[in-house]
């Protein structure tokens, strides 16, 4: 979908200022939005692109008011609440009302292997890829009301295929739970066919990009 999450190559947001030895958590409570939202993902069986689109899909106010833990506890909110985990009412207690129903849970003798093993994305090819190395494609103008990792700055652009991955679950499908797998290639665009004049001298971005993404140039 196009939100206001999308914020790549969009002016008027600042420069990017890293802070030094930033810390992972600045505070405990994001600690434990972190951990909450990977363990009920077990008894919620959410994929990842289920769970980023539960965090974007919001209005650029919502968005854009919170910090980033806020966005993924407010994303795992909604994500327990579709699926009748959790009541508006126990959301706004900030505590359990009713009794717990019998489901999975990821003990903690398990969080190690689960962050290690992760959730693997590689899939047999149904077909061959359309696309080799060195071809010139474009980026399609999709509009999508849905998840997707095509980043707005990039469409309609023309990119060189850089490398190819092999055949992977297509994150927009897989954020509606059916993982349609497709060829996914990393597509390195020159900055000044994005950017025009201003893009800095010699800049070239890559993006990973599903097959579905792009068209042959040309």
């Amino acid at each position: 979908m196009d939100g206001a999450h999308d914020m790549g190559g969009v002016a008027g947001f600042g420069p990017i200022l890293p802070e030094p030895n930033e810390p992972v958590f600045h505070a405990e409570w994001e600690r434990r939005a972190f951990a909450l939202t990977l363990a009920m993902a077990k008894p919620g069986g959410w994929t990842i692109d289920m769970a980023r689109f539960a965090r974007e899909n919001r209005t650029p106010q919502d968005y854009l008011g919170k910090s980033y833990y806020q966005i993924w506890l407010a994303g795992l909110e909604r994500l327990m609440a579709e699926r009748g985990l959790v009541t508006p009412e126990e959301i706004e207690a900030g505590r359990s009302l009713h009794p717990a129903k019998p489901l999975p849970v990821l003990r903690a003798d398990e969080v190690a292997a689960m962050l290690q093993r992760g959730a693997p994305t590689l899939r047999k090819p149904a077909r061959p890829a359309r696309f080799a190395i060195g071809a010139r494609v474009r980026a399609r103008s999709l509009q999508t009301p849905g998840h997707t990792r095509l980043p707005r700055y990039v469409r309609g652009h023309l990119g060189v295929i850089w490398c190819v991955h092999g055949c992977h679950v297509f994150a927009d499908a897989n954020a509606c739970g059916n993982e349609d797998p497709q060829w996914l290639y990393t597509v390195s665009f020159d900055g000044s066919e994005l950017w025009g004049d201003a893009a800095e001298p010699d800049t070239r971005i890559s993006v990973e990009a599903w097959e579905s993404y792009l068209e042959p140039a040309p």
